[in-house]
């Protein structure tokens, strides 16, 4: 039985997920990328699905999900392995502990890539946001995700992958990403959105909302996008807490957006600045 293939004989398909709207483009993506044993790059601005995407898979597919979150000073070792060398010191010099400080193995823990590869069953890793890594940590990253083997230079040994997991990472674009990197993922961007996909979300979010109440709520939402000078637009994420806002409030009423009023504007913009610029807007447009 191959990686491709789930215990019953059967290759892995992904056909999305409860919480999770997916366009047959997207679909066919992911299984050539699973098929193929093929990292998925997938790019897009944020709130676009592309993290939660990982999490559908993992769900639809039965597998547990791994996520390493990378951050802008995180060397691959660290996702590889660490060698806890202050508890061994400690242990040395206390002598309180049930491990051998002689053997060093007792202190290396497997980082996100290390435990993907050394659990007995197959899963999806997540590798987020990788855009934030320097240019030596993408391309060495997939050294180890072609070889799926790194090695434990404390104590001499090889650590293969026991199951090739499914491979996802993410980028928002904040920073190009090299020439060899690109080449061996597959590549996805993920659009923003239109409003007839938006339609689609919301009715898995919230599936007895009333079609008045979703209308008013798509039509003001991308209305809020286009304003100009907004550094981060409101995303889907933003748009579905802000629906829950407006459903908690029992004094709401539909007609406040037909109107031109936003209530809530602090769900929907994060940041102080854009948060300013779209009152000022909003009651510009109320005069």
């Amino acid at each position: 039985m191959t990686d491709t293939m789930n215990q019953n004989g059967e290759f892995y398909r992904f056909q999305g997920a409860s919480r999770y709207v997916l366009d047959n483009e997207l679909a066919k993506i992911v299984n050539v990328s699973i098929a193929l044993e093929m990292p998925l790059l997938l790019k897009g601005e944020p709130g676009t699905g592309k993290t939660m995407l990982a999490y559908a898979i993992a769900e639809n597919l039965d597998m547990p999900l791994i996520v390493l979150n990378v951050k802008s000073s995180m060397k691959l070792v660290d996702a590889l392995y660490q060698y806890d060398t202050l508890t061994r010191l400690n242990d040395s010099r206390f002598g309180d502990s049930n491990r051998d400080v002689s053997n060093i193995e007792e202190y290396i823990k497997m980082g996100k890539i290390g435990q993907a590869f050394v659990a007995d069953v197959r899963t999806v890793l997540l590798i987020d946001e990788i855009d934030k890594a320097d240019t030596d940590f993408q391309d060495d990253m997939l050294d180890v995700l072609d070889q799926m083997q790194f090695d434990i230079i404390e104590v001499d040994k090889t650590v293969g992958a026991k199951k090739r997991p499914v491979v996802i990472i993410t980028s928002n674009a904040k920073k190009d990403l090299s020439d060899p990197f690109l080449g061996r993922c597959n590549f996805h961007h993920i659009a923003f959105p239109d409003p007839g996909m938006m339609r689609s979300i919301i009715g898995v979010h919230f599936p007895n909302l009333q079609r008045e109440m979703i209308d008013a709520c798509i039509a003001t939402f991308y209305q809020l996008r286009e304003f100009d000078g907004i550094e981060k637009k409101p995303a889907t994420r933003e748009l579905i807490n802000w629906i829950r806002a407006l459903k908690a409030d029992p004094d709401f009423k539909i007609s406040t957006l037909r109107k031109g009023a936003v209530p809530y504007l602090g769900v929907l913009y994060k940041k102080s600045s854009d948060l300013k610029a779209a009152a000022i807007r909003v009651a510009q447009s109320l005069m």
